[in-house]
């Protein structure tokens, strides 16, 4: 009987369902974290097997506080919830949007980590997997051949915020390696999702993506920490 437990962040919708499911499909009890209760509960039906809604604003200290009340053991959690509300060059970008920004994608993630770390202590096999983008590799920005450097500083909000993930991500991997966790950032390509305009276009398969989440969240204990990994399992570049 498969005991292990999940949790995923903004997993009403996009990658983060499509994650939640495959979890589920694993034989997983899995969390589907919302902000709004109701996308919550449905999403849990449509997953099906063991998928079970949590009420979770990463943004709000109350809330994540009363969820992570809940759970006595947690096995997995992917930090998943992201936003991006800019589209203007690294100039020009509002403090607001770099503010609203790192809200959820950076301080949020931080928030939610430090409030479920008790729980994930009493996994045998604790396992943590923020879903970064790669967009946010300083490397491939500062490729001047790269499809990332074309876009000229665009996005910097929403960019910056996840190359900061990058680095919460290998901080975290780094103090807790004694403990057994295994800790790493996912870049799932672009997908179909509500993200922007451009990914809402894209036929990019959500699934797909996240099945890059799902192999790091279900690590062996052999499995590698503090990597950025892309969505096919090929390491990505800070």
């Amino acid at each position: 009987m498969n005991d292990r437990t999940a949790l995923v962040t903004g997993a009403n919708k996009g990658i983060g369902k499509e994650i939640a499911r495959q979890l589920a499909a694993e034989g997983l009890t899995v969390y589907v974290g919302s902000r709004d209760a109701e996308r919550g509960r449905r999403a849990a039906r449509e997953i099906g097997g063991d998928a079970r809604p949590m009420v979770l604003d990463v943004t709000d200290a109350d809330s994540v506080a009363t969820a992570a009340a809940q759970l006595e053991r947690l096995d997995i959690l992917v930090n998943n919830a992201g936003i991006m509300v800019d589209g203007s060059t690294a100039p020009e970008a509002g403090l607001e949007d770099f503010r609203r920004t790192y809200e959820t994608n950076v301080f949020g993630v931080l928030a939610v980590t430090n409030a479920f770390l008790p729980a994930l202590r009493r996994s045998d096999a604790p396992r943590i997997v923020n879903v970064s983008s790669g967009t946010g590799s300083l490397t491939w920005s500062a490729d001047p051949d790269h499809q990332f450097a074309v876009s000229a500083g665009s996005g910097a909000a929403y960019r910056s915020s996840k190359t900061a993930l990058n680095a919460l991500t290998l901080y975290t991997a780094q103090a807790l390696a004694s403990e057994g966790f295994k800790v790493n950032a996912l870049a799932p390509g672009l997908r179909r999702t509500d993200l922007n305009a451009r990914a809402a276009g894209s036929d990019g398969d959500p699934a797909e993506g996240a099945a890059g989440a799902v192999r790091l969240a279900l690590l062996p204990d052999a499995g590698p920490t503090g990597g950025f990994f892309s969505w096919d399992g090929t390491p990505a570049p800070w």
